[in-house]
């Protein structure tokens, strides 16, 4: 295939255009609030972003490399077709039961970013503990989606894919290190725009293609291959659950859903935000779908790619650059492309933003520097956001393995992220005894039940189990949906039981030796991250646009009349000062 000067033009022109809108919203960044709240600024957008760009990024954040190209795949894989495509349904009901039940009391409480609640309730070593899984998330997700991205270009226009990744990560990188959450947001509307124009514009020329057959024929009748509606193998019931529920409920505790909820004006804007990204990601899954179902409805043998077809030579996850590049006129194959790096740009942008929020904030301020200036914070995120994406990029260039080392750290955020969520949100009276068993035995549970991506083997042997061709046992059970069950019932058991024998006066308080129980509520031995009892906060207090954040991390969490009411001691009165 040779090279394409017009498609390499075409990428150019697209990519100079985010960037400009990324290096505007920068300014807009620079003139917004005060010098003292520039880093808040940053991380949430100075809690003004309005419910179009925010709908726009909140949608973003789903419509990515993956979701796009993986719907795409699964809709075109024999055997699986649309009843395994579960990524629209699945990440939609995730934003409706995020914005039902997630979104009010994380933004009415005025946290900066997801960690701050299990700070606040669990110390600083717990918020340290669960930023593993949660930035392992993000970085791999990262570098799953640049390796799609420079895969994708390279089937196009025949560039080398370590240069496409390269200037793509350069690309998201910068934009999102001068700005922050507003060049991700405004360059998100952009980017979503382009997806949407994009793809649909190519829909239309792939399906009238001579060697395509009606795709309402092959949905229900084998023509190429197996229809692409698909069907689930009684057998396979569990597995489709199982990654079901992954979808929907471990959709929920990312930092880049967090990030977009806390940055909107309120907490009812914050639920409508989550309405209409749940919306939109059903509205942009439908060109992928009618993609992948074409890419079935093909005699790919009457076309230029030739034989064998792609699932043929293993290349059923390009499915979607395929039917671009050989489908469509050139033209409409390079406006597809946009639309695909598109879609990979406003995700990474996020995760790597996520990543370093969480660092700056909840690793770097709340744990070790609590008196660092917002400046210091401010170039800590920076340099956090060029060394996430340098990491996320060499991930992409060097790793065998991206994929399966996302799936497994995704699921870590839904076995151990998502089950403390709940108990620091919702159940009252746990604490970090509970919190760190019910990590534990999440960790444990996953690990031993095998990841056929990365070739390792169960230890744990669930009912149904079977091997694969490399002899990797799949298993049939939902052992993840277990070990997260097994992550929540344990927090709430062993907090409770804690709780008893320390209160009860069986284990003496110099046991108690995270200060959670007895020390937890005592002046001499309370943490600075957990001065103030949950309780003690109205939902409705912090609920006002840009409300303003002490520099201090005694204040980060809550009001001073909360401080009012634990304490009036004078280190207490001085910190009310600042």
């Amino acid at each position: 295939m040779a090279f394409h000067v017009e498609g390499l033009v075409a990428i150019v022109v697209f990519y100079l255009a985010i960037l400009a809108v990324g290096i505007w919203a920068a300014w807009k960044t620079k003139n917004t609030g005060s010098e003292g709240d520039r880093s808040e600024a940053i991380i949430v957008g100075g809690r003004d972003i309005g419910l179009l760009v925010g709908g726009f990024t909140m949608t973003a954040t789903w419509v990515g490399g993956g979701y796009i190209n993986g719907t795409a795949e699964a809709v075109y894989v024999p055997g699986y077709g649309l009843a395994w495509a579960q990524a629209p349904i699945g990440y939609s009901l995730s934003l409706i039961l995020g914005g039902l039940f997630f979104a009010k009391p994380m933004r009415s409480k005025g946290y900066v970013t997801m960690l701050d609640p299990f700070q606040q309730l669990y110390g600083k070593r717990m918020g340290g503990l669960l930023f593993i899984p949660a930035l392992m998330g993000e970085m791999f997700w990262a570098a799953a989606i640049f390796s799609a991205l420079g895969a994708t270009i390279s089937v196009i226009i025949d560039i080398n894919v370590n240069i496409s990744v390269i200037i793509s990560a350069l690309i998201a990188t910068m934009y999102t290190l001068v700005g922050g959450l507003y060049s991700v947001a405004y360059t998100d509307v952009v980017q979503l725009f382009c997806i949407f124009l994009g793809l649909w514009i190519s829909v239309p020329f792939a399906m009238s293609h001579p060697a395509v057959t009606d795709i309402g024929l092959t949905a229900v009748h084998q023509v190429h291959q197996a229809p692409w509606l698909g069907s689930i193998n009684p057998l396979d019931i569990y597995t489709w659950l199982d990654n079901f529920l992954l979808l929907t409920l471990g959709g929920i505790p990312w930092q880049a859903y967090f990030q977009r909820v806390l940055s909107s004006s309120s907490a009812t804007y914050a639920q409508v935000l989550s309405f209409l990204a749940a919306f939109g990601c059903l509205v942009m899954a439908l060109p992928a779908v009618l993609i992948g179902a074409i890419g079935a409805s093909t005699a790919w043998n009457e076309t230029d790619y030739g034989v064998p077809d792609p699932m043929t030579k293993k290349e059923a996850d390009m499915i979607l650059p395929i039917v671009l590049q050989y489908l469509c006129p050139v033209y409409i194959s390079f406006f597809g492309l946009g639309a695909v790096s598109a879609a990979v740009m406003s995700s990474a942008d996020s995760s790597i933003l996520s990543a370093s929020s969480m660092f700056a904030r909840n690793i770097y301020q709340l744990s070790f520097r609590q008196n660092a200036s917002d400046r210091e914070i401010v170039w800590v995120m920076r340099i956090t956001v060029f060394l996430f994406g340098a990491s996320a990029t060499a991930m992409a260039l060097l790793a065998s393995s991206v994929y399966g080392l996302w799936y497994l750290s995704s699921d870590l955020v839904y076995i151990i992220i998502f089950p403390q969520l709940l108990c620091v949100l919702f159940i009252k009276g746990t604490n970090t005894y509970g919190a760190i068993a019910g990590y534990l035995f999440g960790l444990v549970l996953r690990i031993t039940g095998g990841e056929p991506y990365l070739y390792l083997q169960p230890l744990i042997y669930y009912p149904g189990c079977y091997p694969d061709e490399n002899n990797i046992y799949i298993q049939r059970f939902p052992f993840k949906t277990l070990a997260m069950l097994t992550s929540f019932f344990t927090n709430i058991i062993v907090s409770y039981l804690a709780k008893y024998l320390f209160e009860s006066g069986t284990l003496p308080p110099k046991l108690d030796f995270l200060d959670a129980v007895v020390a937890r509520y005592s002046r001499e031995h309370m943490d600075k991250a957990t001065l103030v009892k949950s309780d003690n906060i109205v939902l409705n207090e912090l609920a006002p646009v840009n409300p303003r954040h002490s520099l201090t991390l005694s204040s980060t969490f809550t009001n001073k009349e909360a401080f009012n009411y634990v304490d009036s001691s004078p280190e207490l009165s001085n910190t009310e000062d600042n």
